[in-house]
């Protein structure tokens, strides 16, 4: 019988002297419904690992690295929340419940970290040597063997961290020492990377463990900018703790991978490249926010922040305009459109991307959607359509809107708000008679893509569970978004098959609050003379 589990524990592993003994300590110590996943990457554990219904074993024949095995296992899993832990850690009674009471969906979650005293050398006339590379006793010189003794040390206990401007990891006691670092949970810059815990939602779409790092190196750094970057938060919870062993002696008890320094070299270039130079296209904050929450900041000068800023505001963010249509429009009104939008992409070098139920194969790259028309479906539209771009900003765009050029002459500064153009007039198609009032219309929106992809991914999930039927990123809280009005308006043409209802008197409008400015307008040239 499969059981429902909240909780997944990966052990990525290769030669792993210890993973039995981890695996055994989180069985003895877990509460709640949690399994263990073990990927054993190109080696079968020694000593072997005990079968038990919670522990799921996959044996590959050959290596694929640390992060891809992480990857593996997290695929696998069913379960709500995905914990990353190291093959050589002990844990608290009841660690997984304690972690998962205070979870939250866009956090990463650290226990306190301990030391781990997994082992000593002995020799035949009782005297021991710290844990470390084997070798004859320093003492009298006769022969040892390792004695497991698997004692979580009471000190020290990390509860902060950060990385310094190289990228290099580093301990952060001074913010421990901070109002802001005392309490059952609290912030921290970056994690040591030996154990998190993320929801598994969360983990797949900001890609926690990218292979493009290497197999090794910057574990910490990635996920805790990552998490933080993109608008989450990295929490350390003191409630509980994970006690982790440190093979920084070398010896039989060594790195599992082949060249370690040179693998970390590389995720260093890659951190640096993905996160200074501001490259990372889930981001909705720079790195340097990042470190000015935390100012100041181990391993960080004046002169550091400054050149990240100068970095920060060197690229250009890039741009496409969305564009989604159901091929059921009028095709005069189409062309028309489609005409101006050509225009508009060649003049401001914005490309398209649209998606549409017909293929148009001529129109910006095209996604064809084989589906009927309907609410799920345009949700489905635009985010297919926001999924095929790569563009950091994005106007969205309706198959019915004649667009001024204008409207693409604002560049959002916030990745963080949802950009509206009030600046919109509704013409009726045939004789032109022409109002418009003050509202947010989602053919005026702009936004970074990644909190547009956030909105239209949650938003489509409620819409399926008949949830909620409202179509405006934003909604009614004033600090989600921003107001603004281009130079000409748009032209929102109201024909016999638009999906929402035409309003051309006040008469029209069940709550009057919502016709704000009412009234009724001259339809601009230009657009009389493209229509016809």
């Amino acid at each position: 019988m499969n059981k429902n589990y909240t909780l997944s524990i990966v052990i990525p592993a290769r030669n792993e002297m210890f993973l039995s003994r981890t695996v055994q300590d989180i069985l003895k110590n877990k509460e709640g419904d949690t399994e263990v996943i073990v990927i054993l990457d190109g080696l079968w554990a020694d000593p072997g690992i005990e079968d038990h219904e919670d522990v799921k074993i996959i044996y590959l024949p050959e290596s694929i690295g640390q992060r891809a095995a992480t990857n593996l296992g997290v695929r696998l899993s069913k379960s709500r929340y995905i914990m990353k832990a190291d093959a050589h850690c002990a844990f608290d009674q009841g660690f997984d419940v304690k972690l998962m009471a205070d979870m939250q969906d866009n956090w990463t979650m650290v226990p306190i970290m301990r030391n781990l005293h997994i082992f000593n050398w002995i020799c035949e006339d009782g005297h021991t040597r710290y844990q470390g590379p084997s070798g004859p006793c320093q003492t009298c010189g006769k022969e040892t063997k390792m004695d497991v003794v698997w004692i979580p040390k009471q000190s020290p206990q990390s509860k902060s961290y950060c990385f310094d401007s190289e990228p290099h990891f580093q301990y952060f006691n001074e913010f421990s020492k901070r109002p802001e670092g005392h309490g059952d949970l609290t912030e921290s810059m970056s994690i040591q990377g030996s154990c998190f815990m993320v929801t598994k939602d969360r983990y797949l779409k900001l890609n926690l463990c990218d292979e493009e790092f290497g197999s090794w190196g910057s574990q910490g750094i990635e996920v805790a900018a990552k998490t933080w970057l993109s608008g989450g938060k990295v929490i350390i919870n003191h409630k509980t703790w994970y006690a982790h062993c440190f093979r920084t002696q070398g010896g039989d008890f060594g790195f599992p991978y082949e060249n370690p320094d040179a693998g970390k070299q590389h995720a260093k270039e890659y951190a640096r490249e993905l996160f200074f130079k501001n490259n990372w296209d889930k981001a909705i904050h720079p790195l340097s926010w990042l470190v000015e929450r935390f100012w100041p900041v181990r391993g960080w000068t004046e002169e550091d922040l400054k050149n990240l800023k100068e970095c920060d505001n060197a690229r250009e963010p890039t741009k496409n305009i969305i564009f989604y249509t159901d091929n059921q429009l009028n095709l005069k009104i189409a062309h028309a459109v489609q005409k101006q939008l050509r225009n508009i992409s060649k003049e401001k070098n914005i490309p398209i991307v649209s998606a549409s139920l017909k293929p148009m194969p001529h129109f910006g790259k095209n996604i064809h959607l084989q589906l009927e028309r309907g609410i799920i479906t345009y949700f489905k539209q635009i985010i297919a359509a926001l999924e095929a771009s790569t563009a950091d900003i994005i106007y969205m765009c309706e198959h019915d809107i004649l667009y001024s050029p204008t409207h693409f002459d604002l560049t959002p500064d916030r990745k963080d708000k949802f950009y509206y153009n009030q600046n919109w007039i509704k013409v009726r198609y045939g004789d032109y008679y022409s109002v418009a009032w003050d509202a947010n219309q989602v053919s005026g929106l702009s936004a970074y893509r990644e909190l547009l992809l956030d909105f239209y991914r949650k938003r489509l999930k409620e819409v399926e569970q008949n949830f909620n039927r409202s179509y405006e990123p934003g909604g009614r809280d004033s600090n989600l978004y921003v107001i603004w009005r281009s130079k000409e308006p748009n032209i929102d043409i109201r024909h016999d098959g638009t999906l929402t209802k035409s309003k051309w008197s006040l008469n029209d409008f069940r709550d009057k609050s919502t016709a704000k400015n009412f009234r009724i307008l001259e339809c601009p040239e230009w657009a009389k003379n493209t229509l016809k």
